[in-house]
């Protein structure tokens, strides 16, 4: 009763995994449209570090480095508050125009929601665009696919715990002879579904985001390429680029800076 559930979890949700897997491999894989490939050189220009930035944290960490960007070229002002303000209305980049534009004409605006309005605009959304096309980034519709499966597959683990339970519980309310040999038994068939709800979900951390779930294969070896530049910019002194390596990779919460962790930091943690 108990045992039968269990394994039909297991399986159906391994199963729909594997196969979004293999029918959506070629965009897993990175492999680029027009035979294009990062060995061969990009027609249109390089990833720069804003495409790093994406493909390290996705559309959030693309605005949080335009933010600390125009906070050093005194562009911005960011408070602790929560609130940015401008202070030289001079943009340099689209990036920098879309910020600019999404505070207004009064000039401040919610952190936060000024996060939000650009992550979800134009100049993000081109980024994203690119980089699928290079093959570097994952599509954000197979992501948001692959990240139903995964969860389903989650999920039919802890169904699978709360079935065992179940199951051993019923199994002690009998009479207790031959209890021991009884319960061995049912923890050994329980083995099956759980090792296969979590070698599944093993495997697809492997495998599919080893590094960070925007980033295809090719993304995430441009990925580890700028961690080691960051060990030799530690290991060098470059404090500056050190700083917008560690912004890129790590997030806002790794900065430096008291006020600008501060500033950045989600509205639920001032």
């Amino acid at each position: 009763m108990f045992l039968v559930p269990a394994c039909l979890l297991a399986m159906l949700s391994a199963l729909r995994l594997c196969r979004l897997v293999a029918a959506i491999d070629p965009t897993i894989s990175g492999t680029p449209v027009r035979g294009r490939s990062p060995e061969d050189g990009f027609a249109e220009r390089e990833p720069d570090l804003f495409d790093a930035a994406y493909l390290a944290g996705g559309p959030e960490r693309v605005v949080d480095l335009t933010l600390v960007r125009m906070v050093a070229k005194g562009v911005l002002h960011l408070a602790h508050t929560g609130w940015t303000s401008v202070a030289r209305p001079h943009p340099q980049n689209e990036l920098e125009a879309a910020v600019l534009t999404a505070i207004g004409p009064e000039g401040q605006c919610r952190t936060e929601e000024l996060r939000r309005e650009v992550a979800h605009g134009a100049a993000v959304l081109e980024i994203a665009d690119r980089l699928t096309r290079w093959g570097l980034a994952v599509a954000p519709g197979t992501r948001d696919t692959l990240a139903q499966a995964v969860a389903g597959v989650r999920w039919s683990l802890v169904a699978t715990l709360g079935l065992f339970a179940a199951a051993l519980g019923a199994a002690g309310a009998r009479d207790l002879t031959g209890a021991r040999i009884g319960l061995a038994a049912l923890a050994a068939w329980f083995t099956l579904p759980l090792v296969l709800s979590a070698g599944t979900l093993l495997m697809a951390r492997i495998e599919v985001y080893p590094v960070t779930p925007w980033a295809a294969p090719p993304g995430q070896d441009l990925l580890r390429g700028l961690r080691a530049g960051a060990r030799r910019a530690r290991a060098g002194g470059f404090r500056g680029a050190d700083q917008t390596l560690t912004l890129i990779l790590r997030g806002p919460s790794a900065l430096r800076e008291p006020y600008l962790r501060a500033a950045l930091r989600p509205p639920q943690s001032l």
